[in-house]
């Protein structure tokens, strides 16, 4: 008996719906519309029992914390064509930023940030952040990576991953905690203090700040999860699908090269080849006047 009313009124809300959305019904799309509403399912998350960030627990005893969490699982999983894209990209590039976080004693969760941060591509924010680290001039700079017209190391994956490490180190000796340190990586390291000070709070789950930042850390956990266990929130995707690091040879130059295409020719590539592999040499040239080394990949 109950089926039977709840067919009813499956198909009397279809009516109703159909009616309000079109003035009008006929057979063939009112039985479109009942199927539509029969077999179209969205389904909220459960999330893990418990949850952690670079070994610190997550703590979802607080509604507060539960629900800003939950809020980032349900859109980083249902936006489904970015999730099949960061599945792929992330077996291209995470085995080339893994050793660098292992050999810095960065835990193995900070690969996620630069998810969050860049979608694992080479893009530039607003503000003037370049690259899968999104860092500034200035902080690249400070952290040894060399900008200017002709190179801009934010683009080089393996030193920038390098300068982001050495930020996030100094981040953790300044807070001791790995969640204060990501969120410093998001609203630097004098605004975080501020706002711990301001606060009189001691982690990152008892701040309150800016929508961005708040935001930030529950966002990377999203991320971690979704993309270490694609199945558990419906991603089928097959190992055939996922990107693949591309093989490479690696040459040494200290030399001026006055034009890349002709330089790409010698070495039996081409200009397009050269700048997809090696995106930090942003000019058509590199005068290299002080006769600095370089590596760069050509394709093998």
């Amino acid at each position: 008996m109950k089926k039977i009313t709840r067919s009813f009124s499956i198909i009397a809300a279809s009516i109703i719906i159909f009616k309000l959305f079109s003035g009008a019904v006929n057979d063939k799309e009112l039985e479109h519309q009942i199927n539509f509403v029969n077999n179209y399912n969205v389904y909220s998350i459960i999330l893990p029992n418990n949850i952690s960030f670079a070994f610190e627990k997550v703590p979802l005893n607080s509604i507060e914390i539960y629900q800003r969490l939950d809020r980032e699982f349900l859109v980083n999983t249902y936006w489904q064509s970015q999730g099949i894209l960061l599945i792929k990209r992330a077996n291209k590039y995470f085995p080339i930023i893994e050793p660098i976080l292992k050999k810095n004693n960065i835990p193995d969760d900070f690969k996620y940030l630069a998810v969050a941060e860049s979608g694992l591509s080479n893009v530039i924010s607003p503000a003037g952040a370049h690259g899968f680290w999104q860092i500034l001039k200035e902080t690249g700079i400070e952290y040894g990576l060399e900008i200017n017209s002709f190179i801009d190391e934010r683009y080089h994956l393996e030193k920038a991953t390098q300068a982001a490490c050495d930020y996030l180190n100094n981040a953790y000796e300044k807070f001791g905690s790995w969640a204060l340190a990501a969120a410093a990586y998001n609203m630097g390291i004098n605004g975080v203090k501020n706002q711990l000070e301001k606060q009189q709070v001691n982690n990152y789950y008892d701040l309150y700040l800016n929508e961005e930042t708040s935001r930030y850390v529950f966002r990377i956990i999203a991320l971690k999860n979704i993309i270490s266990k694609p199945k558990n929130f419906g991603f089928n995707i097959r190992d055939v699908d996922l990107y693949q690091i591309p093989k490479t040879t690696e040459i040494k130059i200290n030399y001026p090269i006055n034009n890349l295409a002709n330089f790409a020719k010698k070495h039996n590539t081409n200009y397009k080849t050269i700048k997809i592999l090696n995106p930090w040499l942003i000019s058509n040239s590199l005068p290299n006047k002080s006769s600095e080394t370089y590596i760069i990949k050509l394709s093998s």
